[in-house]
């Protein structure tokens, strides 16, 4: 449905204005969408974020490190992380070579939760069922364009 429907907004100062407004619905309305799937691992979405960030990283990272790796740069890491610990999905240790540092990695549970999810994310990205590969590919390429990349 085309954005003019979606708010019931027919003027817009121009097509750029039109496309962040667009952009900003489009990304509340996935995650609207998307919600069921973080209430399926009582997590949120930049709890999972970290949770996937700390999985692929193989190592213990730095709440920088995670922060730089996110999704949402805006988020408290620390706190963030600090729910996670009380969940039992990831542990806080010092690290080895810097006692100043405190390093953040996955446990067991953590693991065991994204892999409950993982056939529950595919599931997810039906809502994008209406988008071939090719159109995928393409507004990626426009979307990275957006950020100057």
């Amino acid at each position: 449905m085309k954005i003019e429907n979606e708010i019931q907004q027919e003027k817009f100062i121009n097509e750029y204005q039109k496309l962040m407004i667009n952009i900003v619905f489009t990304n509340n309305w996935i995650t609207a969408n998307s919600k069921k799937f973080f209430d399926s691992g009582e997590v949120t979405i930049q709890q999972f974020n970290i949770l996937r960030i700390l999985r692929g990283a193989q190592e213990s990272l730095s709440t920088l490190q995670i922060r730089e790796r996110m999704l949402d740069k805006m988020s408290d890491t620390s706190r963030i992380v600090d729910r996670l610990i009380l969940k039992g999905l990831v542990k806080k240790t010092i690290n080895k070579f810097d006692k100043r540092l405190v390093c953040v990695s996955i446990t067991t549970k953590g693991l065991a939760l994204l892999k409950k999810m993982d056939p529950l994310e595919l599931e997810t990205l039906d809502i994008l069922n209406g988008v071939t590969e090719t159109e995928a590919k393409q507004l990626n390429r426009l979307l990275d364009k957006v950020r100057g990349k």
